[in-house]
């Protein structure tokens, strides 16, 4: 049974997505940290108690949304077991992004091949930190490409590898784990970051994050080698490149990519007015073009449906 949640659960991400309007885990993840950080930045004055602080909110959200999430899957089957695996289908549906992070690489590219560079500048804004009122097709590109590359990861294939994990565990099921991932994963966004206020609140959270990520990615860059039909020369870059990121994940996974479409990432951002520089990522062999972000995420739906299918049918010889 758990194996045809996965498969359903996939089909109602790919389908659906997050429809407009609905309530969503995240927003309920997203509030409690807003206000707990709130609260933390407004008493707690000193290092070493927004540390603390950092460490409880990080342990108390993860373990408390997993938590939540067996209960309300536990419940439900007391009441009735359709209901139960209805339940467990769309909380599990709404920790795979990877028809919002399809949707928003569409929602950039419309206006740039209409040729509206503006339109196409706002719609970025919405989904990167970097300044966007300068930036040039090619940067536009660029950065749809290394969002999609980096979110590849965490936005798609490591809730999926936390719920196949939760679902070979008899007594969890796959609901816990890729909540408690998809909690990680939203505390990073909010509060993992090096600068301030949240240099200290946040530092514990950015740290359980890329602990969380580190596996699923170098098993996505594996399964991406494989795909390549050449995995020597993906590894061969990744391990050129990838150690010059400052993120231990992902450069792995956007050098990955790179290696697998011919493109190179990375180089000059901008942040509020202030350049930043990262590390080339891949060498430049192909212009980035919509065709590019398109065969990356084409990319990242097969790397989904081979860990879907082998999850599927390890859930079935562990249970025959």
């Amino acid at each position: 049974m758990e194996g045809l949640i996965l498969a359903i659960a996939a089909l109602l991400d790919f389908l659906i997505g997050d429809p407009a309007g609905w309530w969503h885990p995240v927003q309920g993840m997203g509030w409690a940290i807003a206000r707990y950080t709130e609260k933390a930045l407004g008493w707690l004055k000193t290092p070493a108690m927004q540390r603390l602080a950092g460490i409880g909110l990080g342990i108390g959200l993860i373990v408390g949304s997993g938590l939540v999430g067996w209960a309300i899957v536990a419940a439900a089957k007391q009441l009735n077991e359709w209901g139960a695996i209805a339940i467990e289908i769309i909380l599990l549906a709404s920790c795979f992004a990877a028809r919002s992070l399809r949707q928003a690489a569409e929602e950039v590219l419309r206006p740039l091949q209409a040729g509206d560079l503006a339109q196409a500048r706002a719609v970025l804004s919405r989904y990167v930190g970097r300044d966007t009122e300068n930036l040039s097709e090619p940067d536009i590109l660029r950065a749809v490409l290394e969002t999609v590359t980096e979110n590849a990861t965490d936005g798609v294939m490591a809730p999926l590898f936390y719920a196949l994990v939760g679902a070979a565990v008899p007594g969890v099921g796959s609901v816990p784990l890729a909540l408690a991932y998809k909690a990680a994963s939203t505390l990073d966004s909010m509060v993992g970051y090096k600068e301030a206020p949240y240099t200290d609140l946040g530092w514990f959270s950015a740290r359980v994050e890329d602990g969380l990520n580190w596996l699923p990615c170098r098993l996505t860059v594996l399964t991406l080698s494989l795909l390549s039909g050449n995995p020597l020369h993906v590894w061969k870059l990744c391990l050129r490149d990838a150690p010059q990121d400052p993120s231990p994940n992902s450069g792995w996974s956007e050098c990955a990519y790179a290696a697998m479409l011919g493109v190179q990432m990375g180089g000059t951002n901008w942040y509020r007015g202030v350049a930043k520089h990262k590390p080339l990522l891949g060498d430049d062999l192909h212009s980035i073009t919509p065709k590019t972000v398109q065969q990356a995420l084409q990319l990242t739906r097969y790397c989904f449906l081979i860990w879907l299918g082998l999850g599927i049918c390890g859930s079935l010889l562990i249970r025959s």
